[in-house]
């Protein structure tokens, strides 16, 4: 074992890959937001979070795209080796808000592996001035805390508490749940008075 990484957190629930279909996708490499200052977000990040910087693109055109658009793509490591990213566009602008979309909606959730860790982060984000909301504890047993970097991306720092076995009873159990949806929607418009 590589002396940087520590040992996962998780464990797959079901996913074990299904040979001879789409390949199996392993992990997350890397979520990319956009930042309105890349040293504000090294800051928070690296400093506060302890997420080290470990790479820094600096380029005027996009590789996929072949648009001229100068950046700062930065790269801030957690424990897995996965990272979370950033695009700093040289203009002072973070990612814009959809104002149909509720703002818990979007969010990123960071594993931690213990309440002792969840709490300790409460703790050093509280002193660093960060609005936290949590602990909460969610129907799976799972509980977190919630906050936003200065660039208004909400996180979530989560740490599981089903057992694997409960976790896979989930699982076996989410396809009927969302076979409801539709009934649900249905049920809501009903209760507010629309049709449709």
């Amino acid at each position: 074992m590589n002396a940087r990484m520590t040992p996962l957190v998780r464990n797959a629930v079901v996913n074990s890959g299904k040979p001879g279909q789409f390949p199996a996708v392993h992990g997350l490499h890397h979520v990319a937001y956009r930042c309105r200052d890349a040293e504000e977000t090294r800051c928070f990040y690296e400093d506060l979070l302890g997420l080290p910087l470990v790479e820094v693109i600096e380029a005027d055109t996009v590789p996929s795209s072949g648009e001229l658009t100068p950046f700062y793509h930065l790269f801030f490591e957690l424990a897995d080796g996965s990272c979370v990213a950033f695009f700093d566009l040289l203009d002072g602008k973070s990612n814009a808000k959809d104002p149909d979309t509720p703002y818990w909606v979007n969010h990123l959730a960071l594993e931690v592996d213990s309440v002792e860790a969840l709490n300790l982060a409460k703790t050093r984000l509280q002193e660093a001035g960060v609005l936290v909301a949590g602990v909460i504890e969610h129907e799976s047993g799972n509980r977190a805390i919630y906050f936003s970097d200065p660039n208004g991306v909400r996180l979530e720092f989560n740490c599981r508490g089903a057992s694997l076995e409960r976790r896979r009873q989930v699982a076996r159990e989410a396809r009927a749940v969302l076979d409801g949806r539709l009934e649900r929607i249905q049920a809501l418009k009903k209760k507010a008075g629309t049709h449709g």
